[in-house]
Parts: C-alpha cells; structure tokens; sequence
C-alpha cells in the first residue's frame, strides 16, 4: 500500500492551503510530483487513487492530468530520463537523429528502459529552450545543442557515475 509519511503528509495540507477553500484540485500537480518523488519515480495505478483520495477529488481528474503530462511517468523508469524535445525547432536542428542515435546507443526504443534500470528513452513536446536546440532534459537539468558526441558522453558520464 502506497502511503505518504506523516511529514509528507504536512506537506500536502501545505500544499493544499495555497488554494481558496474548494479549489484542492489546484494541488494537483505538486502533490503528484511529491508522489513520484516518494514512490519510486513513476505513478502507479495506485498512487494515483491515493492522491485522488488525499485532495478528495475522483481518481479521473488524476489521471487526466497524469496522462496528460509528459513529466509523470506512468511506468517504472530508469534512474535516467532522457527526455528529448520533438517540437518544431529541436527537429530542424536533428533532434530526430539524437533519439535515433541513443536509440542504437542504448539499445531500447522510445519509452523503453535498458535492462540495467539505467537509462529511459522518452520523447516531449517543447521544454522552452528553442535557442539551444536540439536539447533534452535529465532529470532537472537541460542538456543543450546535443549531438551525437555529446550524447556519448553524457552515457558514458551517467554509467560512470552509476558505477557501470
């Protein structure tokens, strides 16, 4: 059973508060973060139910918004996501061939994870860094004007790191 501690739990009436009375929908989108945070990393069926229960609003509007979002993930990941932008921009400057590119590195399609748990290939609409494209996030960071170099060093960065 997924449960939130009870400072985790402090957290989401803090959360809550923000709101006018009535509006706990509007926490929604923190409390889910909180909720991958704490459960591994991605949204079971489960825990989103038990977000729908805290902010006492049907598990649809949950899931609606989980889907939704390409920063909820709905399966488990592996410790890395690479999230590779696939707007207009990022696809001029060959964003196509970076996922091509990870996709032979790594050897997992999109929305796959290696068999290591190391690494997820997943591909989002626009993250806001046009100017730097083509680009992806990792985790909070932006990695920008990627090429296929960069993206080899980055794996071999993230498996040292990891200790592989």
């Amino acid at each position: 059973m997924v449960q939130f501690s009870d400072e985790q739990l402090k957290k989401v009436q803090e959360i809550v508060e923000r709101y006018p009375d009535g509006k706990q929908k509007s926490a929604l989108i923190p409390v889910l973060h909180l909720a991958q945070e704490t459960f591994g990393g991605w949204l079971s069926a489960e825990s989103l139910d038990y977000v729908a229960s805290l902010l006492k609003i049907e598990p649809i509007e949950v899931y609606e918004v989980a889907t939704f979002y390409s920063m909820y993930n709905l399966k488990p990941v592996g410790r890395y996501v690479f999230e590779v932008c696939q707007t207009g921009p990022c696809m001029v400057k060959g964003s196509d061939d970076i996922v091509d590119h990870i996709k032979t590195t790594l050897g997992i399609g999109v929305n796959e994870t290696t068999a290591d748990g190391l690494f997820t290939l997943k591909t989002v609409e626009c993250l806001g860094a046009c100017g730097y494209a083509p680009m992806m996030q990792l985790g909070k960071h932006f990695r920008e004007h990627l090429t296929k170099e960069k993206v080899d060093g980055i794996v071999a960065e993230l498996r040292a790191k990891a200790g592989n």
